[in-house]
């Protein structure tokens, strides 16, 4: 079994360094929140991921997973040093580098002869290479080794993934990565670090134009009495298509899907292609966003304006399963709601806090607390809870019991026996 460290304790690392453990390797994660890691020593787990708490308390008792402060306490004395640092947008769409930078400044001198650096975050074409010439070591490789980890499935995307791919220049390093997933039954992709680094940016953007196509038909179908579920299934049956990702939704967002389509479209442009397959879904994703908030705007009762008007809003996090804000899809349809003059209370089982740079938007304790005196109410997330409520009730709560479905989360025959006016997406 092989000494790692993995440097960077959230969503990606937490789950890689956890499940590494899991296979019987000796795991130390490091992070630079020192209250992260103490409460990670106490087996108290930061983020939410189903199945992950478990796992983290396993390797902790076996004395085989353990957290410090700082990459270098991690990295002094291990083999294997996989990078899961965040790689926030900059301005222009392209990946900001800081958090790669400042971490191979930090270790490169005290890594341990032959180790190996393996990039899991999502990097940019090039990176390995450009990581290579900063660390000015020939006795130290850069393999690239994404991850394919879906908030909400993480651990079992690791442990059963659908594919394992290792970009390294030589086939030494390359196998010795493969090696520390060798219990693990799967299919192991050897390639160049550029081709590895733009598997998972391809894929990322496949999928987000995968449902920009499928929220385009969903609108077509309003407009010629179609029902895009019924669509979206016949279609699915083709092998050549498949049924992933064909549920519409509100727009597409979330922590990778925004920002892998940006930094791919802006690695297209400094090659000087002109990426405009990518670029449309990009736009016409933002154009979605905004119609779902009108499409809500619009179901008010008659004479009623937005200002003076109560939303309340179901589902704050870009997906179900996660506790995952960032770039949710929610959140930018609520502030185009707030840009229409809207009135937003909401409520997630996930979010309980206020939100940053969102003063306006009141967090409730219950999805009936956000329902009560609401002129509307919209379904943003597609928790299983709100498919659980006692719906009568909550039309007892509201002021007028309007539905929007933006999710096709629920049963239209149901509501409308109940007495709400529903309205979905693609019905």
């Amino acid at each position: 079994m092989a000494d790692i460290a993995v440097i960077g304790a959230g969503y990606v690392g937490l789950t890689t360094g956890t499940c590494l453990a899991h296979l019987g390797h000796n795991v130390t994660i490091a992070d630079i929140d020192e209250i992260k890691v103490q409460k990670l020593n106490e087996g108290e787990v930061t983020i939410f991921e189903p199945g992950l708490s478990g796992l983290l308390t396993q390797g902790i008792e076996n004395g085989n997973l353990k957290f410090v402060v700082g990459a270098t306490s991690a990295s002094r004395n291990a083999a294997f040093h996989f990078l899961c640092l965040p790689t926030p947008p900059n301005p222009d769409g392209s990946t900001n580098m800081e958090y790669f930078s400042s971490a191979i400044e930090e270790i490169k001198d005290i890594l341990p002869p032959n180790s190996v650096i393996v990039n899991k975050s999502t990097l940019p074409v090039g990176t390995a290479s450009q990581l290579k010439k900063q660390i000015q070591r020939t006795d130290v490789e850069i393999v690239s080794n994404p991850e394919f980890l879906s908030e909400g499935n993480a651990v079992q995307d690791f442990l059963q993934p659908s594919r394992i791919v290792i970009g390294a220049e030589s086939q030494k390093a390359a196998s010795s990565v493969a090696a520390l997933f060798k219990d693990i039954d799967t299919t192991t992709q050897i390639t160049g670090t550029e081709s590895s680094e733009l598997i998972k940016h391809t894929a990322n953007a496949f999928l987000a134009m995968k449902l920009t196509f499928i929220n385009e038909i969903a609108t077509l179908c309003e407009l010629v009495g179609a029902n895009v579920l019924d669509v979206a299934e016949g279609i699915g049956y083709d092998p050549r298509i498949g049924s992933t990702y064909l549920r519409p939704g509100p727009g597409w967002g979330g922590s990778c899907f925004p920002k892998d389509s940006s930094s791919l479209l802006q690695t297209a442009n400094k090659a000087g292609f002109d990426f405009e397959l990518l670029e449309k879904a990009i736009t016409l994703n933002q154009k979605h966003l905004q119609r779902t908030a009108q499409k809500v705007v619009n179901a008010l009762p008659q004479g009623k304006e937005p200002e003076n008007s109560k939303i309340a809003a179901l589902g704050l996090t870009f997906k179900a399963g996660t506790d995952d804000l960032r770039s949710s899809p929610s959140l930018t349809v609520i502030e185009h709601l707030f840009n229409l003059n809207g009135r937003v209370s909401a409520y997630d089982p996930m979010v309980n806090l206020p939100i940053e740079n969102m003063s306006k938007l009141e967090i409730t304790s219950t999805a009936y607390e956000a329902a009560n005196n609401a002129d509307a109410l919209v379904i943003l997330t597609e928790w299983q809870e709100f498919a659980d409520l006692n719906f009568e009730r909550i039309r007892e709560a509201m002021r007028h019991p309007i539905v929007v479905d933006a999710r096709n989360l629920l049963n239209p025959q149901d509501l409308e026996l109940l007495g709400f006016q529903y309205i979905g997406l693609g019905q």
